[in-house]
Order: structure tokens, then sequence, then C-alpha cells
């Protein structure tokens, strides 16, 4: 097995949409980097992705390639973060989807942490598995057949997953290691899921809760958002 800190001459996705957790791509991403590993931010648009820290708009990273241009069997493994929004766009699309189901064909490393679980669950890819994820998605990876367990770092096979920011230093970890073993990981030992929490995550509740209120220009360009996505489905706009 390689050492964990030198992933030189590993090439990585890091499968991510707009709204992804800022702090989920970015200090992988660092970690990755001063490993040696080359890394692709692949997406679902060109340009530049918006992060969020909770809800709040963040930096943006530039996308490398898309879904649809990027190939699965250039890579050695998938970064995939999480946040409450960017797993959920992804897990709607095709392309995200068959690129996660590319990248698990042949047994590569899959790591990921909070929501990033719930494409692999779109993805078809949690029947038999053990994993760990954010809290409040733990019935719908129980429902996609898997099995989950509330602890900080969870590796079974090619998939290493942690339930979030609060995680990190141990995601890190078992990351970089993952991405540096030429074999996957033991099968986790089935046993039951732990079961669904009792509350909401306190720092997040807190967070969301002492959110400044939205500008004027945020909620303008919502609205106009959502006049532009309206007009686009019109009968006259698809003729």
């Amino acid at each position: 097995m390689r050492s964990r800190r030198t992933l030189a001459g590993r090439r990585l996705a890091a499968l991510a949409a707009d709204g992804y957790e800022k702090v989920e791509l970015a200090v992988p991403l660092r970690a990755l980097k001063a490993a040696g590993s080359e890394v692709d931010v692949v997406s679902l648009r060109h340009g530049r992705i918006r992060g969020v820290n909770l809800h709040m708009p963040a930096s943006r990273v530039h996308v490398d390639k898309t879904v649809g241009e990027a190939d699965p069997a250039d890579y050695d493994g998938l970064l995939l973060p999480g946040g409450f929004i960017s797993p959920d766009l992804l897990r709607q699309s095709a392309p995200a989807r068959e690129f996660v189901r590319g990248i698990a064909a042949s047994d590569k490393p899959i790591a990921s942490l909070c929501h990033g679980p719930w494409v692999l669950a779109s993805a078809g890819l949690l029947e038999g598995r053990t994993l760990t994820s954010w809290p409040g998605i733990r019935d719908d990876l129980v429902n996609a057949g898997a099995t989950w367990l509330d602890e900080e770092l969870v590796r079974d096979g090619n998939l290493t997953t942690s339930r979030g920011p609060q995680d990190m230093a141990a995601f890190v970890r078992g990351m970089l290691d993952a991405f540096a073993g030429t074999t996957p990981a033991p099968a986790a030992p089935r046993r039951a899921s732990d079961r669904q929490r009792e509350a909401p995550v306190g720092w997040a509740v807190a967070g969301l809760r002492w959110s400044p209120k939205p500008s004027a220009a945020a909620l303008a360009g919502v609205g106009l958002a959502a006049a532009a996505s309206r007009a686009l489905r019109s009968p006259a706009a698809q003729r």
C-alpha cells in the first residue's frame, strides 16, 4: 500500500454542483493536492459553481469538466462532497448518476460525506453497503438498501464516508488512506442500522437561526430566475 501522504500520479474527480458545502470541497481538495494528486472538479455546467456555508452563499470554484465530458476511465477515484443543495441537483442528473456508476463499476475508491451519499443512492449503488452520512438522510440510505452507522468514519470496501464537517479530520485521513490504497478496505461487518436521531444536529439549527436576512438583490434574483424558468416552460417557448 502507498503511503497515505503520497498520491503522486493519482488523478481524481471531485463531483459537485452549485450549492456544495464549501468546507467539504475546499478542505479535501487542499489535502489531495498537497498529497500530490491531480483533481478535476466535475459538474453539471461549465464556469464557476457557487459554494455555500449552510444556506449562505460562499466563494466559487472553477469547473474543469462537465459530467458529459468526463470519462470515468480517466480517474482513479471520486470525491463526492455534500451540502444541502449540490447532491440534490446531482442525483436528478442522469449523466451524473452514470458518471458515478462508471467509477463504481471498476471498484475505484469513492469518498463522500454529509448529503453526498444521496447521489450514490439515486445511482443504485447502496444495496448491501455500510456507510454513514448526515443524519437527516439516514432513512433515505436505509431505504436504498444500506446499513447506516452513526459514526465519524465508515470504510466499506471502496466506499469511505463521514457524517459532515464535524468529522472533517477523520474524513480527510480516511479519504487519503482510501485513495492511496491499491486494494479496497475489507467489507464492513453487517449489522443492524443505528437508529435515527431524536433531534436535528444542534450547530446546524443554530447556524440557520442566526443567518442574516436576505438582501433585496438576492430576493430579486430568485424572482427573476423563477420567471425565466416559467417562461422557458411556456408553450410559446417550446414551439
